[in-house]
């Protein structure tokens, strides 16, 4: 798929916006074209969404308000990873067939987003639906060189991609570190290096599989994320986002078979969101340790969910606390009340340009509502609707 048209012209500003850069490690300017390329890796629907989750996507719907906002159009993909080993284990624990499961959870998932007024995505594919694309990918990089084949399966050779790491900035004793924590199979016998990682894989017995040249098997987590991108966004994107625990193995990996494959840069601007915590842990469904978004719509406006997540810089880990929501509904009764306007709305620009500094955006809001003025076009920019009921 090629690039989007990029016929439209943007207007003049004064200043860039600017963003964090995993990959450079410093706030830089991102200056896209008139129409962004935006990929997020999405949730594996075996549970129902947490706080976590929506702390990550609301960060990049914020982002995406404010690049409309400066005259961008923006496609924004995110995936769903409905074959994976979590999914699969969940499913025979609860006797569903694991696509019924996904589509459950998937359906939760889009539920919670709605309510939470998400800018709806531009697709929303999942990966058991770029199975042929897929294949297709393994297949370019063996004839290239970068991949090998072992008892049955097929895996990344690193040692032919020398930007390895790059993503990260991790050296090898950090990569195999969290590759053994997020799922990298470090002891696999059948890889040349620890680090090589799964493209291919036989599926067990009871899983599903599919015919390939390699035998029958499933995909490896990586490679769904750069079959999907690339193929609902081009060989390019311009930003690719999601969780800092992600950003090794799972992005490392994604950009060097997708760049070993096309030949060209993967990824222009890699941005992630630091996690949530509960009880001194990151928030996650392998821990237990969740705030679900559906239980918080029970007693909290959805927006006053919103708030409690933006009062946090996407970059800074943050604890959940029984105060944050009574504290959140306290201030969006503050801004309702302060009704229709434009306060604060130069300032909530020039915070969310630099860095998506929302703390900074709710603060300026708040100021201006003390001022008597109101601030329902500055919420916005945040996702925060004050005119409705």
């Amino acid at each position: 798929m090629t690039s989007a048209s990029t016929e439209k012209t943007l207007p003049e500003s004064s200043s860039p916006l600017r963003l964090f850069d995993t990959k450079q490690g410093e706030i830089v300017p991102f200056e896209p074209g008139p129409m962004v390329t935006m990929y997020t890796c999405g949730i594996t629907p075996y549970d129902a969404t947490h706080l976590g989750h929506a702390a990550a996507y609301v960060g990049y719907d914020v982002l995406q308000r404010r690049l409309r906002d400066r005259g961008h159009d923006t496609r924004c993909v995110r995936n769903v990873t409905d074959v994976d080993d979590d999914l699969l284990r969940k499913a025979r624990e609860v006797g569903m067939h694991y696509l019924d499961l996904a589509a459950a959870e998937t359906a939760r998932f889009d539920n919670d987003m709605v309510a939470l007024e998400m800018i709806p995505s531009y697709s929303e594919p999942r990966a058991t639906s770029a199975i042929a694309e897929i294949r297709s990918f393994v297949g370019t990089l063996l004839e290239k060189g970068h991949a090998y084949e072992s008892a049955g399966a097929v895996y990344f050779d690193i040692s032919t991609y020398d930007k390895f790491g790059e993503v990260s900035g991790y050296d090898r004793a950090t990569m195999l570190e969290f590759a053994r924590e997020r799922g990298g199979n470090v002891d696999d016998p059948n890889k040349n290096d620890p680090l090589d990682f799964v493209l291919w894989q036989p599926s067990a017995e009871g899983e599903p599989a599919w015919e390939s040249l390699w035998g029958p098997g499933r995909p490896g987590w990586h490679i769904e994320c750069s079959a999907l991108a690339m193929r609902d966004l081009g060989e390019t994107i311009d930003l690719h986002g999601g969780g800092s625990d992600l950003i090794f193995p799972h992005h490392e990996c994604e950009a060097a078979q997708s760049e070993a494959a096309t030949g060209q840069p993967f990824v222009r601007h890699w941005m992630h969101q630091a996690m949530v915590r509960m009880d001194g842990e990151k928030m996650s469904k392998s821990l237990g340790n969740l705030v679900f978004v559906s239980e918080l719509r029970k007693t909290y406006d959805t927006r006053a969910i919103r708030l409690g997540i933006v009062v946090h810089h996407y970059r800074d880990e943050w604890e959940w606390n029984e105060q944050l929501m009574p504290d959140a509904a306290a201030r969006l009764e503050r801004w309702l009340a302060a009704g229709e306007g434009d306060g604060a709305l130069a300032e909530v620009r020039a915070c969310l340009d630099n860095d998506l500094d929302t703390p900074g955006a709710v603060a300026a809001i708040d100021e201006a509502v003390e001022r008597g003025e109101g601030v329902s076009s500055a919420a916005m920019l945040l996702g925060i609707d004050l005119s409705r009921s």
